[in-house]
């Protein structure tokens, strides 16, 4: 289907349009992450008209097909969802076949990573300033509903960002009956990922079983309500850690002179924080100083040197150390010898 073929304007039509519409820059290219499912080809359908509707104010749109080899016949899906795209009118359209690397945390963690890696070649290849991904209101339900599940605290319950980098995802408003129906209206054949039926996968057994068992006990809207929910806990957690930087610059932190990087937080300036906004700062005061992103239970052991002192020894925590001293805790890397003395964030020694 050419765009200027165009199917008769549904509702479901027009909410996508619209939530497309929404996101797309003034100018640039946007790609559309593809894999020719109804999500993505819906995406990529409603991105094709409105990118050429808006093509006086200069931005374009194409595509981006990821060819993971998972499955038999991978290649032909990938071309497949490549000749509608094209069909669409989208341009360029990439297919970049990938290696998935076994992974610890799973094969689909270790797929989505590898995917995104691939996106960010995409990106860099063709100059593109964003990627359209087609995750909708369904996909952000189970994504909550599992963080949840897993207790896996609010970075999984506020679900995935609307915006987020490159990435924009205008779906998050959409329910998936809506990109069925897109598809249909529109007369696009959509591919279906035959492991979207397999029970093997969390999400699946979620979204056939678990899902469907709430909205029968509860009543219907459950996926709606998790997806308020994830809005309200992102609101909420971006508003906390926007005071970080700030908290973290007015605190004597920094590199010791002559050694590996390090800094040190004083406790007692720790301690008058809610623990919401201590941990965050502990958090970030690691990634900031050693590239490193300490999860939940490690952060939690390094805010007991403040609020249960009561003269434990170093810590390791997944390749930093901390230690309490002097009123203070101290992180480096592995080694037997704390930092001495005191320095700011950017080198300033801090003055008696």
């Amino acid at each position: 289907m050419q765009y200027e073929r165009r199917p008769r304007l549904t509702p479901a039509i027009a909410d996508v349009r619209r939530a497309v519409r929404a996101v797309l820059p003034a100018d640039g290219l946007v790609l559309v992450g593809l894999s020719g499912g109804a999500d993505s080809l819906a995406l990529a359908a409603a991105a094709a008209f409105e990118a050429h509707r808006a093509a006086s104010g200069g931005v374009r749109a194409g595509a981006v097909i990821v060819d993971h080899g998972l499955q038999a016949r991978s290649a032909d899906v990938a071309a497949t969802a490549a000749a509608q795209a094209r069909g669409l009118g989208l341009h360029p359209v990439l297919v970049l076949a990938i290696d998935v690397p076994s992974g610890t945390d799973g094969p689909e963690a270790a797929a989505r990573d590898a995917r995104y890696a691939a996106f960010e070649r995409a990106l860099a290849q063709t100059g593109a300033v964003a990627v359209l991904l087609g995750h909708t209101l369904d996909d952000q339900a189970e994504t909550v509903l599992l963080g949840l599940a897993r207790g896996s605290g609010p970075t999984s319950l506020h679900g995935m960002a609307a915006r987020s980098g490159p990435w924009l995802r205008p779906l998050l408003g959409i329910r998936r009956a809506q990109t069925h129906q897109f598809c249909a209206d529109a007369a696009l054949t959509p591919w279906h990922d035959p492991q979207n039926l397999d029970p093997r996968y969390a999400r699946v057994r979620v979204r056939q079983a678990v899902l469907p068992m709430l909205e029968r006990e509860l009543g219907p809207g459950i996926r709606e309500a998790l997806a308020r929910t994830a809005e309200q806990l992102r609101e909420d957690a971006d508003a906390l850690d926007a005071l970080v930087p700030a908290l973290l610059d007015g605190l004597p932190a920094g590199l010791p002179a002559g050694r590996a990087p390090g800094c040190r937080l004083p406790a007692a300036d720790l301690e008058r924080q809610p623990a919401a906004l201590r941990q965050r700062m502990i958090r970030a005061a690691v990634q900031r100083t050693f590239g490193i992103s300490l999860d939940r239970t490690h952060t939690l052991m390094a805010a007991r040197l403040v609020t249960d002192w009561h003269g434990q020894g170093a810590l390791d925590l997944a390749g930093v150390r901390v230690v309490r001293q002097d009123g203070d805790l101290v992180f480096s890397s592995p080694g037997p010898a704390p930092i001495e003395g005191h320095f700011r964030s950017h080198g300033t020694p801090r003055h008696s």
